[in-house]
């Protein structure tokens, strides 16, 4: 069997540092290179459902993230001014009696840290400030190089290209492609729970859905902060930041006379950041030679399902578990085939939810809501149909079956 025994990763996001972890408890050398000169996160929330629980329970993080984690109690959608509820599907124990696993929120910042600390703790190697520019092939294509901005290069058995939506190894790999805009842009914050005067934001998963807009609320650090997403339609974005500081009094602006819940809020909030909101065809490959993709480098996709950061740390352990099983060309033709459907139908499941969040079709879309709520209340069986194929997914089990 062609062994792996020296791998690199480019991008040290949840999706990389997952996959570095996974391998170096499989007695790899890993290596990962990092642009950016200090690790960190920008502040903001993650909601991670059972089926990334699993995983991350796998890889033996499950203990050190509990003390950072809050469990809402249910997933809600809300009316933007009335507050009128048309979706409330149990969560908290509920969740672990169906799925086997539990569903919490979690500052980004938080996994971050664990995952890096964890690696560290296993023996990987991450560089920082180290650019990458793109890869080589060896001479005898036993291996492959990376290739660094500052003219370093780094000889290994497979480079995993986990540098994002922007990634340098995909344009390598499949040709230079900007992004899809997708109409979109969200702004994320946090709040310190003892700053809201006034309200009491509910400790669930809510989404408050408006004309062209909607606004997502949940709790982090175990209930100190909450975390916001605002998310509005533009017809285009001139930015050349993928991500920028947003203006506050912008963000309030458009989300004024909603719901006491959501300006309260916002006023309270100091500041935001805005991200343009981008996506991508389904690729005709995630793998070339001894070059690989994974996480938002190969499937990214509109955050209406909460699920983009689940589906890298899925991605990881099927090629942990592809690599450690199969010789590499099998190995990373496994991993695409079984990992590519799943990702695909959610970026599919994301991108139908603008319009119901959004109340796009006038009275047809109101009568989706009102669907929406009458199922909710007398048919949960509907709604639990739409969510078990997402949570219920056990990529443990998958992988086993494949195998």
């Amino acid at each position: 069997m062609n062994k792996i025994k020296d791998v690199v990763v480019a991008g040290a996001g949840i999706g990389g540092l997952s996959v570095a972890l996974g391998l170096a408890q499989q007695g790899v050398d890993v290596t990962v290179f990092e642009q950016a000169n200090v690790l960190g996160e920008v502040g903001a929330g993650l909601q991670m459902s059972p089926n990334a629980m699993k995983v991350l329970r796998q890889l033996g993080l499950e203990e050190a993230l509990h003390p950072y984690a809050f469990e809402p109690k249910q997933a809600t959608m809300r009316h933007f001014k009335s507050g009128e509820y048309y979706l409330k599907a149990p969560l908290g124990q509920a969740a672990i009696d169906r799925y086997g696993a539990p569903y919490w929120h979690l500052h980004r910042a938080d996994l971050h840290r664990v995952l890096v600390e964890a690696c560290q703790k296993a023996g990987v190697t991450i560089r920082l400030g180290a650019t990458v520019a793109g890869y080589q092939k060896s001479d005898q294509n036993s291996s492959v190089v990376l290739c660094l901005l500052d003219g370093s290069e780094y000889e290994t058995d497979l480079i995993i290209g986990a540098d994002g939506i922007r990634s340098v190894i995909r344009e390598q790999m499949l040709g230079k492609k900007a992004p899809d805009f997708m109409g979109q842009v969200a702004w994320r914050g946090v709040v310190p729970v003892a700053s809201l005067k006034t309200v009491n934001i509910q400790p669930d998963a809510c989404v408050w859905v408006g004309p062209g807009r909607h606004l997502v609320t949940y709790y982090v650090r175990g209930g100190e902060w909450v975390n916001f997403v605002a998310v509005e339609e533009r017809g285009g974005w001139q930015s050349e930041s993928w991500r920028e500081e947003g203006d506050i009094n912008e963000l309030r602006s458009a989300f004024a006379g909603w719901h006491p819940e959501v300006t309260e809020l916002l006023a309270t909030a100091d500041s935001t950041f805005l991200w343009a909101l981008n996506g991508r065809s389904s690729l005709r490959t995630w793998y070339q030679g001894r070059v690989v993709l994974l996480g938002d480098a190969c499937h990214p996709m509109l955050p209406f399902m909460a699920q983009g950061a689940a589906m890298a740390i899925e991605d990881a352990y099927v090629l942990v578990a592809s690599l450690m099983s199969k010789p590499l060309p099998d190995a990373l033709a496994s991993y695409e085939i079984l990992r590519k459907p799943r990702t695909v139908r959610i970026q599919n499941m994301s991108k139908d939810n603008t319009s119901l969040y959004h109340m796009h079709g006038g009275l047809f879309g109101q009568m989706k809501l009102n669907a929406v709520k009458v199922a909710s209340q007398f048919a949960p069986s509907v709604i639990q149909a739409k969510l078990d194929p997402v949570y219920g997914y056990d990529v443990v089990k998958a992988v086993a079956a494949w195998s």
